[in-house]
């Protein structure tokens, strides 16, 4: 991180800006050529699924159908570089802990199942057979509801129906996973809404909708290849109406890089024709504002004889609640709303007044509706808006949460849930002859707690990097070193791996692009993207080394290594023929799945039954619900406001997948060579006494009697809401409280987190 620079950058999403990107690190990594080649083959038909981001896979793919994130993925899985033996024969665990997270992934691949040495303090190797056998004693020891089984969202449909099965058979429902870090309240908000706990949109929605809705996600770093259908749908003259603190340049303007002519011509589609600057946390005031506009419109209309703005038939047919949330709306005053969004009447105004001339909307929403105290009532709202004029169940219509990690939505079809209602467990004990665990499991803040208490001896991970993604950072690698068990399933070194239990493995495992040779010969395996339709991947290159396996392989391994032998379970079998796996998941699920393994390479994909796109609502009441909110204030417990106190949201850069840091630059935000920054508006650094380029200290207010802090941040005057501040993930987390989540979801709240501001000693 030498020699930071702080510059504006003035070029558009995409555009060279990518292209010089991608070629970067392609030669970073060491692979420049077969790199190049292999981008080819990425998100095809007959290649393999981006590891990257989890949007949807197109029928007709372009011939580059990457962008340059999911390029960055793949360079970074490809690389040529290797973590061997060697490399942890000469650094210890105390010494790589000094490491940053982009020094740790940046050295290459796994090669070698490891054990960690407590007397030399490294990482040594150790055969596969034996670290079965440990862990497999250490399991059967512990009682297994003291035993977290976590999954990133990386893992395909195969394997992660298989580790489900596994954490069951052990006996619990401990199976969080990354939806609880990000779209929990997605699930828990929309499942009582509409009764689906999904999106309702599909990818040809975005060929016939007339208004788009973005809430709070930052599409040109977090999902870039969602801006072809954004192009397209403006170049169709379609409005996109965005609210999001920052003025992201994904949302304001994109030159395609797959576009010779625009390459050439350097020429630039607009995206968003209305951008409001919301504040964080205001997402539920914006909202409202918007449904009372509509519901004047619609009396005005009534009165005078014109159309009507609502979706009368709609609601009488179809919603519950609407006499309730009417009421609600036409409380609240406009100086209140104002307050609470940090937008002015006009701007919400006109936000309805596209809202309500438009026959079909789409509502795209990320983790800036989601990550807040009040997160899932921000996802009900929005829900709300929808469906007075009958946008859910309609072509070109509905709601499209923006997903994470590539098959972090499919983890939860297969089974990863701590919650068993969601799991069929009476089907689970017929196929395969056991009583599942009915009680319900921790999901990522509880087995965060019960971590901090002791009740949680051992944790096993799926991929991930579970450490650097919770909040409470300090405290939780404190308490992370006195569990007993820590077993990480990997593809490349992080900090998880060094923050560890008294006995500890690193298995490596292949990566989703390598060849995958089983008994039967090469596999395939299934994933599920964000509009929930599922498609198949085949690796393409050879395997990083000898010694890697297979994550089916390492998941049964370790079934077999610590339960009792069940006829009914063929481990091995799957292992040797993921067919059979996908058999399995279908006798499961035989709704769902049909025909799976017949129709997993079809173009687009095998779309999933969504009851509510169907406009069947599996509620309490028969209907789609109309939920009032408790109030506007999306973080209410927030301390009372100082002149140096602000509203903190973490944010991703262009150089970084979730806790994957690519590099130093962000490039759309003029950042380059550093990640220690705060992003403050000019009116905030006026009142608190700091300078563009200072550094200052950042705290917690908090009466816990924990002490949070993160030091040393270079403040960067920005275009941001007034009593708000940005900064990066994962280094910010340390200042989340544990405590600090949404309320019914216990998504931690890293958009609206409480902090103090002050100049550093050395400034």
């Amino acid at each position: 991180m030498a020699d930071p620079k702080i510059e504006p950058y003035t070029g558009p999403a995409g555009g060279w800006g990518s292209a010089s990107s991608l070629a970067e690190i392609l030669l970073r990594e060491e692979i420049p050529v077969s790199g190049a080649a292999l981008l080819l083959k990425q998100n095809k038909p007959d290649g393999f699924m981006c590891t990257s981001c989890a949007w949807s896979k197109p029928k007709k793919p372009a011939a580059f159908e990457y962008c340059e994130n999911g390029a960055k993925a793949t360079a970074w899985e490809q690389t040529t570089k290797r973590v061997g033996p060697d490399f942890f024969a000469a650094h210890t665990v105390t010494e790589l802990l000094g490491w940053t997270d982009y020094a740790l992934e940046e050295k290459g691949r796994l090669t070698h199942p490891l054990r960690y040495d407590p007397v030399s303090d490294r990482y040594v190797p150790v055969e596969w057979a034996e670290a079965f056998a440990e862990i497999g004693r250490e399991l059967r020891a512990l009682d297994p509801k003291s035993v977290v089984c976590y999954a990133s969202g990386r893992a395909s449909l195969e394997t992660s129906y298989m580790y489900a099965l596994f954490a069951r058979m052990y006996g619990n429902n401990n199976l969080p996973d990354s939806s609880n870090m990000c779209h929990e309240p997605t699930s828990v908000g929309l499942k009582a809404s509409i009764g689906s706990a999904v999106g309702t949109t599909v990818l040809e929605d975005f060929e016939s909708t007339d208004l788009i809705l973005f809430f709070g996600q930052n599409v040109g770093s977090n999902a870039p290849r969602m801006l072809h259908p954004l192009q397209d749908a403006r170049k169709r003259r379609v409005p996109i109406v965005t609210f999001n603190p920052l003025r992201e340049r994904g949302l304001e303007r994109f030159t395609n890089p797959q576009s010779p002519v625009e390459m050439v011509t350097r020429s630039e589609t607009q995206i968003s024709t209305q951008y409001h600057q919301v504040k964080a946390g205001g997402d539920i005031a914006a909202i409202t504002g918007m449904c009372k506009a509509l519901f004047a419109a619609d009396d005005e209309a009534r009165v005078v004889g014109r159309p009507r703005i609502l979706d009368v038939a709609f609601i009488e047919e179809h919603t519950h609640g609407y006499d309730a949330f009417k009421a609600y709306c036409e409380r609240k005053d406009w100086g209140t709303l104002e307050a609470h969004s940090g937008l002015t009447r006009d701007a919400i105004e006109a936000a309805a007044a596209a809202y309500g001339r438009a026959r079909a909307v789409l509502g795209v929403y990320g983790m800036g509706l989601t990550q807040h105290r009040k997160g899932t009532e921000a996802v009900q709202m929005l829900v709300n808006l929808m469906l007075l004029r009958g946008n859910v169940g309609r072509p070109g219509a509905g709601l499209c949460p923006v997903r994470g990690h590539s098959n972090v939505q499919g983890q939860r079809t297969v089974g990863i849930t701590e919650k068993p209602e969601l799991a069929p467990l009476d089907a689970l004990a017929t196929q395969y002859g056991f009583e599942p665990p009915r009680e319900k499991g921790l999901n990522t803040v509880e087995a965060c707690e019960g971590i901090v208490d002791g009740s949680v001896k051992a944790f096993l991970s799926l991929g991930g990097n579970f450490v650097r993604a919770i909040p409470d950072t300090v405290r939780m690698e404190e308490a992370w070193r006195r569990m007993r068990l820590t077993v990480q399933i990997s593809t490349k070194l992080n900090r998880s791996h060094l923050v560890n239990g008294k006995v500890a493995y690193i298995l490596p495992c292949l990566g989703r692009i390598e060849i995958d040779a089983q008994a039967s010969g090469p596999q395939a395996v299934s994933m599920e993207d964000s509009t929930s339709c599922f498609h198949g991947s085949r690796g393409v290159t050879k395997p990083v080394s000898a010694h890697v396996r297979s994550e089916p392989w390492i998941v049964a391994e370790l079934a077999k290594a610590t339960l009792a032998s069940n006829p009914k379970v063929t481990w091995d079998a799957w292992v040797g023929d993921y067919a059979k796996i996908r058999d399995a998941i279908e006798t499961t699920y035989p709704t769902v799945f049909h025909d799976l393994n017949g129709r997993m390479f079809d173009p687009g994909g095998l779309h999933k039954p969504i009851p509510a796109r169907e406009r069947k609502w599996e509620t309490e009441t028969g209907k789609a619900n109309f939920i009032v909110p408790e109030g506007l204030d999306e973080n209410p417990d927030m301390p009372a406001r100082g002149p140096d106190i602000l509203d903190l949201m973490t944010l991703r850069s262009n150089d970084q997948f979730n806790t994957t840091i690519y590099g130093y630059d962000d490039r759309f935000r003029g950042v380059k060579g550093t990640r220690a920054i705060l992003f403050m508006n000019a009116g905030d650094m006026a009142r608190i006494g700091v300078k563009d380029g200072e550094t200052v200290d950042l705290s917690t207010p908090s009466d816990d009697g924990f002490e949070r802090s993160v030091k040393g941040l270079r403040v960067i005057q920005y275009d941001i809401p007034p009593g708000n501040c940005g900064g990066y993930y994962p280094e910010l987390n340390p200042l989340i409280p544990l405590w600090h989540h949404d309320e019914q979801a216990k998504t931690p709240a890293a958009k609206a987190i409480p902090v103090r501001v002050a100049r550093a000693a050395a400034s």
